[in-house]
């Protein structure tokens, strides 16, 4: 397949939470973590990841299928990882307009999403997932939480299959499951209003092994997630490497 692989991306939440500490056992599987091979990763198509209660990261890999989206929500949606996360210092980064268009690429079961649409209540989050189950379950969450300007849409590897034009496409704790996000950001670019942003939350590559997240091996600085982005005509606009105590915010825009 072109770039990405099938199940790769899973979303924000769905990443984040994963809560990868990086361990020895990890450690002597980490070139595999980067190829897909050896015991520890399996073959993806086949072997689904499972929540995990303690957060210890043990699998963290690029080939997570998330399939059983209410038993990832217990995890992804857990109040602790409020902590860490901080929506609200990620939503007033982002600074909406209540009637912006927003993408949430990998959205999972909905952390961002909600957050996103209850601060955009006149506009629109389309909250993107290649996950069949996870997207059944943002439907339901969007009528569960009385939210009818959040729709849950089915996206695929290297294209998140946006059916409108965006102000703002964000993407949380995703970026680093990306095997070519050239591939899949120049999608995103086409869909971009004039003025439009993207927006995206990653791990320090610098921060503690011991945090929640993928170990060091799996994380991308911000310096070279900006310059790969440059490759599809995205420049930095602004970063905040303080709001959160483990991860960095970036906002890009068009050339």
């Amino acid at each position: 397949m072109r770039g990405l692989d099938l199940r790769a991306i899973s979303i924000c939440a769905v990443i984040a939470l994963s809560a990868c500490t990086k361990s020895t056992e990890d450690a002597s599987v980490e070139p595999g973590a980067q190829s897909g091979e050896g015991p520890e990763h399996g073959d993806h198509h086949t072997h689904g990841a499972q929540p995990s209660a303690d957060h210890d990261g043990r699998g963290h890999h690029r080939h997570h299928r998330f399939e059983d989206a209410d038993e990832w929500a217990k995890q992804f949606d857990d109040p602790s990882r409020d902590e860490w996360q901080r929506p609200q210092a990620v939503v007033d980064f982002i600074a909406p307009a209540e009637d912006a268009v927003i993408a949430d690429l990998g959205a999972g079961t909905g952390y961002f999403a909600v957050h996103l649409a209850r601060a955009a209540p006149k506009g629109l989050v389309l909250a993107n997932d290649i996950e069949p189950d996870m997207v059944r379950y943002l439907g339901e969450r969007a009528q569960r939480e009385g939210l009818p300007n959040l729709k849950a849409v089915q996206g695929e590897a290297d294209d998140p299959a946006l059916p409108q034009p965006v102000d703002i496409a964000f993407m949380c704790n995703v970026y680093h499951h990306i095997e070519a996000p050239e591939v899949f950001f120049e999608h995103v670019v086409e869909t971009l209003q004039p003025g439009g942003r993207v927006v995206i939350v990653e791990f320090k590559k610098d921060a503690d092994e011991g945090i929640p997240g993928p170990p060091p091996a799996m994380r991308i600085a911000q310096e070279r997630l900006v310059e790969q982005l440059g490759a599809v005509g995205l420049v930095l606009q602004r970063s905040d490497r303080e709001a959160l105590p483990h991860q960095y915010i970036v906002e890009l825009v068009k050339k």
